[in-house]
């Protein structure tokens, strides 16, 4: 393999192992932001353990996310130099912003969750819990401005061979920013939630932590029914935009080679090719005129197919078409399952459903599965640009650096990543192991009507 091949390798499985991390935290931040409200506002002791205990789970993601993002970006000045050198005065700025604006707020708000329990208020407690979720938001912003800018560049003029800031709200607010944005923090709450809803049927299922679990499960089954309905929402969002604005990668999406009227939604089909002539021919399950309607209101509205671009300028059709469409199923298994469980849950047989109980522990993982999948469609579906039309991928690779040399730092990434992932995944299992605190006096609180009891250790201070 050349330098450019293993520099696009070592970049997909950086950002690949680090997006892991912040899909989790930032649901859990969410959630963590609802407990603490629930614990603030009724003041039983069980708001108070379950915070405590996620927080934990909180923080170690956390960490590992952040040692995986410093890695991230460094690349972007060894193997990345040329891209680097044409987009500083643009992509500088929102990195920037997110480490002092987004990072700092985050690590210094968690740390008073961590270490300032028993020594601030209660309500400086929950206030803390609400800035690491804005944290999170916010860092969330910065990185979607700087890699929307890539896929639908603004607010720049190209002055000898670099692309310039001209208008900073037109750059930021570029066309893909929003729906990009919603759909990535619907995407990230869903994830947050699953893990929530799987860690908290898998105690119920064994029977331990009972009075903690049955309270963050239906919190975290209603966030997880309401993000996965907000995925499909703001991925029509984004799928209209990316009709409008970067047609080909569309086209490629849907395997669409020639320009239709009235084209329709494929459901089930074989994988497409580069090549038409060597498409493969098979059954395939499809909703006439859906596509056309969806992309653009009309069920008559012309897509523009492949052929309406120069060969050199298609994504990788396969890829595209079956990153897509897997993003799309899971998504929709997903839903289909947390409908289930809503179902359940307004009929208050929710625990008693252990079938859906460990269909929920099994799910766990597929929004993560589904997050990488629909990144991965926006990240191979702009080949072979790395600034969608302005600058090709080979164009921003570094010059001089050999691939050999590119080779050695990605064995040590596999090397050091899997160390990191067996470390993340030990820790987390010990956490889970240990569970929440037990509640003061040895007895549970079992979410009913009783008067709460006393929290353990130092009370709070008065707010």
């Amino acid at each position: 393999m050349d330098a450019e091949q293993l520099a696009r390798i070592q970049f997909a499985l950086t950002i690949g192992f680090h997006f892991v991390f912040p899909s989790i935290s930032i649901g859990l931040a969410g959630l963590l932001a609802v407990l603490e409200t629930l614990r603030l506002r009724t003041g039983r002791e069980v708001y108070d353990r379950a915070a405590t205990f996620w927080t934990r789970v909180f923080a170690l993601t956390f960490a590992i996310g952040v040692a995986t993002g410093i890695v991230m970006e460094f690349q972007f000045g060894t193997n990345w130099a040329r891209y680097s050198a044409f987009v500083g005065d643009i992509f500088g700025a929102p990195l920037a912003a997110e480490g002092i604006l987004a990072f700092f707020l985050e690590s210094t708000f968690l740390g008073i969750l961590l270490f300032g329990r028993g020594r601030v208020s209660s309500r400086v407690r929950w206030f803390a819990a609400l800035m690491v979720f804005v944290g999170t938001l916010l860092s969330a912003v910065w990185i979607i401005i700087a890699n929307s800018w890539m896929q639908t560049p603004a607010g720049y003029q190209v002055i000898d061979g670099q692309a310039r800031l001209t208008d900073f709200f037109a750059a930021a607010l570029n066309p893909s920013t929003i729906p990009r944005y919603l759909h990535t923090v619907a995407a990230a709450l869903t994830c947050g939630s699953f893990v929530m809803l799987g860690v908290s049927a898998w105690y119920v299922l064994r029977a331990k932590h009972l009075d903690v679990a049955k309270v963050c499960l239906p919190i975290a089954l209603v966030v997880a029914f309401v993000g996965s309905a907000l995925m499909f929402a703001t991925g029509d969002m984004s799928g209209k935009q990316v009709a409008a604005t970067q047609e080909a990668k569309f086209a490629g999406m849907n395997g669409l080679y020639s320009t239709t009227a009235g084209a329709p939604v494929i459901i089930l089909a074989l994988p497409p090719t580069q090549d038409p002539a060597a498409a493969p021919q098979g059954p395939e399950l499809a909703i006439p005129r859906l596509l056309s309607f969806l992309a653009f209101g009309s069920w008559t509205a012309p897509v523009k197919g492949l052929e309406e671009f120069p060969s050199a300028d298609w994504p990788p059709v396969a890829m595209s078409f079956l990153f897509y469409h897997n993003m799309v199923i899971l998504g929709s298994l997903m839903l289909l399952v947390m409908l289930f469980g809503a179902y359940y849950l307004w009929r208050r047989s929710v625990y008693e459903k252990r079938t859906w109980l460990k269909l929920a522990v099994l799910s766990t993982p597929l929004p993560l599965i589904a997050i990488q999948l629909g990144w991965a469609t926006a990240e191979v579906g702009r080949q072979p640009w790395i600034v969608y039309g302005l600058l090709r991928t080979r164009d921003g690779v570094s010059a001089i650096v050999p691939a050999e040399q590119v080779a050695l730092s990605l064995g040590l990434l596999v090397a050091m990543y899997v160390l990191l992932g067996g470390l993340y995944l030990y820790l987390l299992r010990k956490e889970l192991g240990r569970g929440p605190a037990p509640a003061a006096g040895g007895a549970g609180d079992d979410g009913g009507g009783g008067a709460p009891t006393a929290p353990a250790g130092p009370a709070p201070k008065a707010a």
